[in-house]
C-alpha cells in the first residue's frame, strides 16, 4: 500500500512573535543552527519512508509562495491551499480526500510542520512501528512522546499499558493541558504520554470515521473529492471549505472513536513552542547565552538575544529574550514567553495589523 505524508502548514506561530507574523509565520524560519527551516526539516525527515510526489502539504493559499520556494521539489498539485483556516480536523479531511481521488486507499502519515526531531533514525523506525498498526483494520494511531517532566502546555494520552498490539498500546482517553499538579501526577503514573499530534492510518480509516462522527463534513469531503483534477475544483473548495466548523481531529474523530492506539515516541521532540526552546535547539556560549546578530554583552547570562544589522547591547541581564526586527522589539523574561500572545491581542485591540 502506498504510504503518504500531509504536513500541516497553516498555523501563525504567534509566540515567536516578532520574528513570526502574518506573512512569514514560525514554520518557515530557521530556529537551528543548519539555517534550514522548520518545514524544510518536517520533510527530510519523512523522506525515507514517502517520496517527495506523495507529500502534500495543507496550508493557508498566503503562504503558497513561502511553500514553493522552500520545499520546489513537492509538486505543485500537492499543495492544498485553504481558503480559511478550520483546524485540524477540516484539513486532515481535505489531505484526505486529495489522497483518496489519487489512490482509492493509501497510508497517510500526518505531521506538524513546525516541531523539532533530535533523532531522525529512531523517529523514522517509530513511524514504521505506527504504520504496521495502521495497516490492522481501520485503526487510528498516534505517537505519543514520553513526558520528561511535568510540562502544562500539552496535551496527553493515557493509554492501556496492559493491552499492548505490536509496539504500540490502546489508548484509554486524551486528556486536555492539566494544571502543574496534575502534570505531575501524568509524568510519574508511567502511563501518560504526550500527545504530539502526529497521527497514522489509512485513507479509508479516516474517512469511515468522518462518516461515522462528522456526517456534515464528510459530505463536503466528497464535493470535494469529487472536484478534484476538474476546471471546478477551486471554485468549490472555496465554496464548500468556509462552511466546515472549525474543530480539531482530537474533538472531531479522536476522542469519540474506537480503535485508538498510540505509539511510545523517544527520539528528541520538541514542538519548539515558544522562544525558550531556542535553547533547546541551538548551542550556547560560556555564559548561557544565545546570541544572534550584531550583539555586545557585558556582564550578560542566561539570554536568548536576536539582533539584525542594528546593534543590541546588553550589561548587567539575565534571564531575558531580546529579538528586534525591523519595526518591533521584544524585551521579555524568560518566565513569561507564554504570554507574548497577550501583545498581540493589544496590537489587533488597538489597529496596530501592521505588526502582526
Amino acid at each position: 500500500m502506498k504510504t503518504t505524508a500531509l504536513i500541516m502548514a497553516g498555523g501563525r506561530g504567534e509566540r515567536f512573535w516578532p520574528r513570526s507574523r502574518k506573512t512569514l509565520p514560525k514554520q518557515f524560519l530557521s530556529l537551528t543552527d543548519d539555517g534550514k527551516t522548520l518545514i524544510q526539516l518536517t520533510v527530510e525527515r519523512i523522506l525515507p519512508l514517502v517520496q517527495v510526489e506523495d507529500i502534500y502539504i495543507s496550508t493557508n493559499r498566503d503562504y503558497l509562495p513561502l511553500v514553493r520556494e522552500q520545499l520546489p521539489n513537492v509538486p505543485e498539485q500537492n499543495i492544498l491551499c485553504e481558503p480559511v483556516g478550520r483546524n485540524t480536523a477540516p484539513c486532515i479531511g481535505l489531505g484526505a480526500a486529495h489522497i483518496a481521488k489519487k489512490y482509492g486507499d493509501a497510508l497517510m502519515v500526518i505531521l506538524p510542520s513546525d516541531h523539532l526531531v533530535k533523532y531522525h533514525r529512531m523517529f523514522v523506525s517509530t513511524v514504521q512501528d505506527a504504520i504496521i498498526l495502521a495497516k490492522d483494520g481501520d485503526n487510528l494511531v498516534t505517537i505519543g512522546i514520553a513526558p520528561d517532566y511535568p510540562e502544562t502546555g500539552y496535551g496527553y494520552i493515557k493509554f492501556n499499558p496492559d493491552v499492548a498490539v505490536g509496539r504500540g498500546y490502546e489508548v484509554a482517553h486524551f486528556a486536555e493541558k492539566p494544571s502543574i499538579e496534575l502534570a505531575r501526577e501524568y509524568v510519574s503514573s508511567d502511563d501518560y504520554l504526550w500527545n504530539s499530534g502526529m497521527f497514522i492510518w489509512k485513507v479509508s480509516s479516516i474517512l469511515k470515521r468522518f462518516e461515522i462522527l462528522m456526517p456534515d463534513s464528510y459530505e463536503k469531503l466528497m464535493v470535494i473529492k469529487d472536484s478534484v483534477g476538474t476546471s471546478a475544483q477551486e471554485e468549490i473548495l472555496e465554496k464548500v471549505f468556509p462552511e466546515f466548523p472549525s474543530i480539531s481531529i482530537d474533538y472531531g474523530i479522536m476522542e469519540k472513536s474506537n480503535d485508538i492506539f498510540t505509539v511510545p515516541g523517544n527520539f528528541g521532540w520538541d514542538d519548539v513552542g515558544s522562544w525558550n526552546a531556542v535553547e533547546r535547539t541551538k548551542k550556547t556560549n560560556d555564559l548561557g547565552n544565545i546570541v544572534d546578530g550584531n550583539v555586545i554583552s557585558v556582564n550578560t547570562a542566561n539570554c536568548i538575544i536576536q539582533a539584525g544589522e542594528k546593534l543590541i547591547a546588553t550589561v548587567g541581564l539575565e534571564d531575558l529574550v531580546i529579538v528586534d526586527t525591523e519595526d518591533a522589539t521584544l524585551i521579555c523574561d524568560k518566565g513569561h514567553t507564554a504570554e507574548i500572545k497577550k501583545v498581540l491581542e493589544q496590537l489587533k485591540t488597538r489597529g496596530m495589523d501592521r505588526y502582526l
